[in-house]
């Protein structure tokens, strides 16, 4: 196939381009700018903003797939302005998308979404079929899911609803992990919460079966089939580590400095892989300890 990829200079975009060359197929970037991007040479570059109109979306039309990962990261103070990126950058480009798609584009549609659908549940086991629940993120992933369903007019379609990526590179792992290496390391509040977690590695295959597998339409969740309390979270990093996981940093000094992304790195999503694991995925890292061991001890 050839595959139209956004988000491919991002923590996930980069080694899904990687993958998908690996199994044969043609990929086409779509990036801000390509003298930064830094992919391989075999990928076509494409400048553009999927958020707005341009040359991009004739390119698009001309591919099979369309594997769409851009998106502000949540990451840091949301302040308004902060907030309206994070919506815009997902639902508008979404949109644009799947314009293109009804226009008479691609067959396959493979779009992010995220666990955040599913808001703050405690301990309620959630897969593709529990309704949405409240909050921001919940508002925003529910709105990035209905931007893509145009598409379905033509073409398969499929979300994947992302937990925490926990990679080596980047992302949540490194944040996760310096406390520890300052011996003062440990669970977040109670440390009750669920954490819906996923490696890297299966990041990656969850976005090959939904790109690849016919079957695969709708909501996937993209976490371990082993979501994990906060505290269990600390402890297996502290045992990785060799360090203690001791120090336990009170609620309110989250809420403090982080403000309202509190709502995210306290929220409690015990969130199951079913449809995946119905398709017949068979995850490389199911156990946490086993994922951590792999990314943090080389």
């Amino acid at each position: 196939m050839h595959v139209f990829l956004t988000g491919a200079t991002g923590l996930i975009g980069r080694p899904v381009a990687a993958a998908l060359l690996a199994r044969g197929h043609a990929v086409t970037a779509l990036t801000r700018s390509a003298a930064r991007a830094g992919l391989p040479p075999a990928v076509r570059v494409v400048e553009g903003d999927p958020s707005a109109p341009g040359d991009w979306e004739e390119v698009l039309a001309g591919c099979d797939a369309c594997v769409h990962l851009a998106g502000e990261p949540v990451e840091g103070r949301w302040t308004a302005a902060k907030k309206r990126r994070i919506r815009d950058s997902r639902v508008l480009s979404t949109e644009r998308i799947a314009a293109v798609f009804r226009a008479g584009g691609p067959r396959v549609l493979v779009s992010g979404s995220a666990v955040g659908f599913y808001g703050a549940r405690g301990d309620q086991v959630l897969d593709e079929g529990s309704g949405p629940g409240e909050g921001f993120l919940a508002e925003v992933s529910q709105a990035w899911e209905a931007a893509a369903r145009p598409a379905e007019a033509r073409a398969r379609v499929a979300w994947l609803r992302t937990g925490i990526v926990l990679a080596r590179g980047g992302g949540a792992l490194p944040r996760l992990v310096q406390p520890f290496r300052l011996l003062a390391g440990g669970p977040l509040g109670r440390g009750d919460f669920w954490q819906p977690w996923i490696h890297l590695d299966d990041e990656v295959g969850l976005v090959l079966l939904a790109l690849e597998d016919a079957r695969a339409a709708g909501p996937l969740n993209a976490a371990s089939p082993a979501p994990a309390r906060n505290r269990d979270l600390a402890r297996a990093v502290g045992r990785v580590l060799h360090r203690p996981a001791l120090v336990r940093t009170p609620e309110l000094a989250i809420r403090l400095a982080v403000g309202e992304m509190a709502e995210v790195v306290l929220a409690s999503q015990r969130v199951v892989p079913r449809r995946a694991l119905e398709l017949g995925y068979r995850f490389r890292f199911p156990d946490l300890e086993a994922a951590l061991a792999d990314l943090l001890a080389r």
